[in-house]
């Protein structure tokens, strides 16, 4: 079931803002055509050029008069190739390439980093792959400063192009200077989320957290899983997180990429278990970067993404520098559309509480109680009141198909909601009381046409005895 406003979708998508969409027409037309959070990302940015953005999306949204969030994500520890000679090296099948310290090569088989301590990190034995995993090297020796690397697959490598070191645990911060700088700029400026790459420890996630809350920032940290150790420590991750993201394109390199799909299946798992929403992103609708019409592979992808319960999937070259960035955000939302309906509400299962119940778990309890009524009455919407969208997110979680109409009077949270699955955020005026909430509701959905008379709401809100807990349901009927 969907509501007759803007994007009906329920899956919330996700487009990476760049030179193909730059412009205030085409965003416009993104937006329109179903975007919910805009990204920016860090790693091909400055400060400045992410400012000239913020302010352009901001702009269109106001414009349109409708809520769009905002996703700033931060270019993390990286490793990357410095400066190579002529630009680009051949590794020739089993040649050697020598890999020194430095920033520029001064040899045509001469490999360099911008980590300075890669070269005292390997070891014989271990595997480098290059150039998105499709170059593989394997270090044979190290002495002197030099790693010896016999070439197992062939290809050109090109300056700046990443480095991943498969089996070590190299010793860099997922916080770089860098990131420091841009997580301190996200918060004076009020973005909503903060991308936290190549993620290990949950200490990492909250070392984020503490930057941005000490800067007055209620930004929400999303944790990018793209590196086999943060799936070694995934659940206390994804508890530490506000959100977390599948980055299917380190993490495809990083592990056996047979095993990529169940990997995104139990990160997914995970983060439905723990209340977490979850992205899944990188190469969802790839050849739409130059063809008008995706692959059935590419279809199939974002459909299973979504029945898994992705609350959001991600486009990133396809919006960012592809030819047809209108037309993947289309597809996506067709995508979209086509799927939701085989989904089937899931209910948790709350354990026994012994004693007296708090808060959250009266929340808990009453958010399940609310979603099933809404289900058997073939409620038109669920309607929560939320200052901070937790009430929201808890009802999204059941995945119910009853579209959730989040009020809030806070506009932090108004964007934030953008990014739940099956939310439709509403700005209105803070009223303590349930009736002056479903009265706020009804206006706007008979101004919008949306609401009929017949139909059923079912509103979750708090009153009386439990303070901080959602307490009471209602029911009502449009007359």
């Amino acid at each position: 079931m969907s509501l007759a406003y803007s994007r009906p979708s329920q899956t919330k998508i996700i487009a990476t803002i760049g030179p193909s969409c730059d412009q205030p027409v085409i965003l416009r037309q993104l937006i329109s055509s179903g975007v919910d959070v805009v990204r920016i990302n860090s790693a091909h940015s400055s400060v400045e050029d992410c400012a000239r953005k913020l302010t352009l999306i901001r702009a269109v949204a106001e414009e349109l008069a409708q809520p769009v969030a905002v996703l700033l994500d931060l270019a993390g520890p990286k490793l990357r190739l410095g400066r190579l000679v002529g630009d680009q090296v051949y590794c020739r099948p089993e040649g050697v390439i020598r890999l020194i310290r430095g920033d520029t090569a001064t040899q045509p088989d001469e490999l360099v980093s911008t980590y300075p301590s890669l070269v005292d990190e390997i070891g014989p034995g271990d595997r480098i792959l290059l150039a998105d995993g499709t170059v593989e090297l394997r270090v044979e020796e190290v002495k002197h400063g030099v790693a010896f690397c016999r070439v197992i697959q062939p290809g050109v490598v090109r300056s700046r192009q990443g480095i991943n070191v498969i089996g070590v645990r190299v010793r860099v911060r997922a916080l770089t200077p860098q990131d420091r700088e841009f997580a301190i700029w996200a918060a004076e400026n009020a973005v909503d989320f903060v991308g936290l790459s190549f993620v290990r420890l949950p200490e990492e996630v909250n070392e984020l957290k503490a930057l941005l809350q000490s800067r007055g920032s209620h930004a929400q940290v999303v944790a990018k899983i793209e590196k086999v150790e943060a799936l070694e420590r995934l659940d206390e991750i994804v508890q530490a997180a506000d959100v977390v993201m599948v980055a299917r394109g380190d993490l495809g390199i990083e592990a056996d990429i047979a095993e990529l799909g169940v990997l995104q299946k139990r990160i997914i798992r995970v983060c439905r278990q723990l209340g977490r929403p979850v992205i899944v992103a990188t190469q969802m609708l790839d050849s739409m970067q130059s063809q008008l019409m995706p692959t059935r592979a590419e279809v199939a992808d974002v459909a299973n993404a979504i029945i898994d319960g992705a609350d959001a999937c991600m486009l990133s070259g396809e919006t960012a520098v592809g030819q047809h960035p209108v037309e993947a955000v289309s597809m996506m939302h067709r995508i979209a559309l086509a799927t939701e309906p085989f989904l089937t509400a899931s209910y948790a299962e709350l354990p026994a509480r012994e004693g007296t119940a708090g808060a959250e778990e009266i929340t808990e309890a009453a958010a399940e109680a609310a979603v099933r009524l809404a289900v058997r009455l073939r409620a038109k919407c669920l309607v929560a009141g939320t200052a901070r969208g937790h009430t929201a997110l808890k009802l999204s979680r059941y995945r119910s198909g009853v579209p959730i109409v989040g009020v809030t009077d806070n506009p932090a949270t108004w964007r934030r909601m953008c990014l739940y699955w099956g939310v439709i955020p509403l700005l209105g005026p803070k009223s303590p009381q349930p009736e002056g909430l479903l009265s706020y509701v009804l206006d706007w959905g008979k101004r919008r046409s949306i609401l009929a008379p017949g139909d059923i709401i079912v509103l979750l809100a708090g009153h009386g005895f439990s303070r901080g807990a959602q307490n009471m349901i209602m029911i009502h009927q449009v007359d």
